[in-house]
């Protein structure tokens, strides 16, 4: 009877071992793996190293760390069980109202003269709100009308690009102060985005947040069973998610040093393309901001070593499209595993 007891609780234990180890851990070494890639494809049909270009790999991050800011909002939405296909929409008209309130006096042609050389806090919390305001109705379409997340949020990208290219008849928004441009410029976008993404790494594990987004997104009707008000906190993850594609938004024109209508422009793809590298279940339930930060470099990596190896940017996209329907294809399979167990 002792050994029988031994020989059960000896593989409860390896796979109690195998359930700690990081599930992150698995998409560093894809990470790993590709760049390693690169590296040999280099040498073999460029003659040049991906990997020891430092310029490269800043260009690479720095170009990322937008879709990144954007990712970790709409991590949170995949979490629930919903998507978010208006972030990249709302980068553009966010980019364009709050540049409008940011430019200088020696510019000739601002939007509103009176209203030049503004402190660059205004022009931010301008375009935080525009984009916690688009958030906020797409959780409130949802939570109270009961509408599919897909059909409100593709209403409100269509919108709120049709809002960026009416704010200034479609003129770009340019003369923006030093103040405002500063936070686009060197290094200010990725510490931007690791900023970010440790506070909602932080309230996803550690508080009732977190608790909340994950139990909406592993089953809607025991969370509202178990007391969770479920309308309410699904306003509150699209509101954030809005704000961070806010956040974006500046954070581009500002990296810029002027706005266009056509600013993000298919950025909700490719931050869904993150996340789902990450890890991200889109069934829901599942995920995590670590994850979410190294699909974003996957996705970085990946589109730089395309331009290294000066492979055409259409095959880019046919390469990223093959990728996320691949990620999908992978998550299933792994929930179907999940569920045998």
């Amino acid at each position: 009877m002792a050994t029988k007891a031994v020989e059960v609780t000896a593989p409860m234990a390896i796979r109690t071992k195998r359930r700690r180890i990081p599930p992150e851990l698995s998409i560093f070494l894809v990470l790993i793996g590709i760049a390693l890639v690169y590296e040999a494809l280099g040498w073999i049909f460029i003659g040049q190293s991906f990997l020891m270009n430092t310029q490269r790999l800043t260009i690479m991050i720095l170009q990322v760390s937008v879709i990144g800011i954007i990712a970790v909002g709409v991590t949170q939405v995949i979490i629930t069980g919903g998507i978010d296909l208006s972030s990249g929409s709302v980068v553009g008209m966010t980019a364009m109202i709050a540049a409008s309130f940011a430019q200088s006096s020696t510019w000739p042609r601002s939007l509103y003269p009176a209203l030049t050389d503004l402190p660059f806090v205004i022009p931010i919390g301008v375009g935080l709100l525009i984009g916690l305001a688009a958030g906020f109705i797409n959780g409130e379409l949802i939570a109270r009308t009961k509408i599919p997340p897909f059909i409100a949020t593709l209403g409100m990208m269509v919108s709120a690009r049709g809002v960026a290219k009416w704010y200034t008849k479609g003129q770009p928004v340019s003369g923006l102060t030093d103040q405002f441009t500063f936070i686009g410029m060197g290094i200010w976008p990725v510490v931007v985005f690791l900023v970010v993404a440790f506070i909602f790494h932080v309230a996803l594990r550690y508080t009732r947040y977190g608790k909340f987004t994950y139990a909406i997104g592993a089953n809607v009707q025991a969370a509202r069973v178990s007391g969770i008000n479920v309308e309410s906190h699904l306003i509150k993850v699209y509101a954030i998610a809005g704000l961070l594609a806010g956040l974006a938004g500046v954070v581009t024109a500002a990296r810029a040093q002027t706005a266009q209508a056509g600013m993000g422009v298919m950025y909700e793809l490719d931050a869904i393309a993150a996340t789902v590298i990450g890890g991200t279940s889109l069934t829901g339930g599942v995920g995590r901001i670590t994850g979410t930060v190294i699909g974003t470099i996957i996705l970085g990596v990946m589109t730089s070593g395309f331009t290294f190896l000066r492979v055409d940017a259409y095959y880019q996209e046919i390469v990223k499209g093959v990728i996320i329907v691949a990620a999908v294809v992978i998550d299933v399979y792994r929930q179907k595993k999940r569920a045998k167990h």
